[in-house]
């Protein structure tokens, strides 16, 4: 174990026991909107950003390009967390390899009515309302338009929050964020485009698959010019995921990310206690690890050598991360971790992913992934 190991786990123990308590007592929403600008304060501060490199992982065991993106490591933060796209720069300091801004749609939307976060402690998860709050594309393209990233940046796009909008509004909608950040040539890497967020307005949806080729018709006739991933929802049918995914990979998009929130909240992980304290929005964390690893074995089964496959849900520690790994994904995301744990988890995992990779007899993590798919079956 090195010094810098060390330092970042006592920083964590710091931050479970003497920080997070204090965070806890202020209001989730509140206290993540203030750590947001202070993120971005820091990623602002060229010491911080010399600092970060000096923390850095660098190992060739997690190095790899995908899709013509270059990845230094396998970690990201999810897309919901930065809906304003405020971190990007602060990102690589605290060890994440690549991150995703957004859900970020053509309107902007203020946010559905309050609670929008709340945290269910004992079971290790967040019950989260925002559906889409973001400022719209043309607030992000005037703030980034000369962006330059160190790390990989992903876009998530999905539809404006809006009540009356009819399937082909929506779809058009979505087309028209993806037409303004191609022409603004933004510093973006790939994108996400999000059809699985379970706290959105109306009646509109692309969980058929005649509705989501409508939708991959109309974006890919863009022929947009770096990779897209599929956001993919976890409360559906073994079923209904394999149409979804066989409509998919008939065009190009380059992977799937599994997954999005749980709607159900009849999970024995859950307390039904803390549940019922926010009665609206979907869960994050733990109470997505099980069904987020049943799809991601299953798309890597049935779809491993066409689609490249990014795992979230419930990663606490490099043991998760390594499980969602060896399960099928390639690259690996999250949040609720973040929240519980603290800022330095990505570091952590990042330290310890090189010695469980070398535990199994690997020298890359190309080799591990994927290799216990054939272990997990979805009830």
């Amino acid at each position: 174990m090195t010094r810098n190991s060390l330092l970042i786990d006592a920083f964590g123990w710091k931050y479970r026991h003497l920080v997070r308590p204090l965070l806890f007592l202020c209001d989730s929403e509140s206290i993540h909107t203030r750590l947001v600008r202070f993120g971005e304060q820091l990623g602002r501060v060229p010491a911080v950003r010399t600092l970060g490199k000096k923390w850095s992982v660098v190992d060739p065991m997690l190095s790899q390009t995908l899709h013509g993106v270059t990845f230094a490591n396998p970690l990201g933060l999810a897309a919901g967390f930065d809906y304003e796209a405020k971190l990007p720069h602060v990102l690589p300091v605290i060890g994440f390899g690549f991150g995703t801004v957004g859900t970020i749609t053509n309107w902007p939307y203020e946010g559905n009515q309050r609670p929008r976060l709340g945290r269910l402690v004992h079971s290790r998860s967040l019950a989260v309302n925002k559906g889409f709050k973001n400022e719209g594309i043309d607030a992000l393209i005037a703030k980034h338009r000369y962006s330059h990233f160190r790390i990989p940046i992903g876009l998530s796009i999905g539809k404006t929050n809006q009540k009356e909008m009819t399937q082909a509004e929506s779809v058009a909608d979505i087309v028209a964020a993806f037409t303004k950040a191609e022409a603004a040539e933004l510093p973006f890497a790939y994108y996400e485009l999000n059809i699985s967020c379970p706290n959105l307005h109306g009646n509109v949806d692309f969980y058929t698959p005649e509705r989501l080729r409508e939708l991959l018709q109309a974006v890919t006739a863009l022929h947009v010019r770096k990779p897209v991933f599929i956001k993919m929802p976890i409360s559906k049918t073994n079923q209904e995921i394999t149409a979804l995914l066989d409509v998919v990979v008939t065009f190009p998009i380059a992977g799937v990310v599994f997954g999005n929130l749980q709607q159900r909240r009849d999970l024995s992980c859950v307390i039904q206690g803390e549940q019922k304290k926010y009665p609206r929005g979907g869960l994050s964390g733990k109470a997505t690890w099980d069904r987020s690893n049943e799809l991601i074995a299953l798309a890597y089964r049935e779809y491993g050598k066409r689609l490249t496959i990014i795992g979230c849900g419930g990663v606490f520690s490099a043991e998760d991360a390594y499980t969602k790994i060896k399960l099928g994904a390639s690259l690996v995301q999250l949040i609720t971790g973040l929240v519980f744990e603290g800022p330095q988890l990505p570091l952590q995992i990042n330290c310890a992913l090189p010695a469980l990779l070398a535990r199994d007899g690997f020298k890359h993590i190309s080799e591990a992934v994927g290799v216990d798919a054939s272990k997990v079956h979805p009830s």
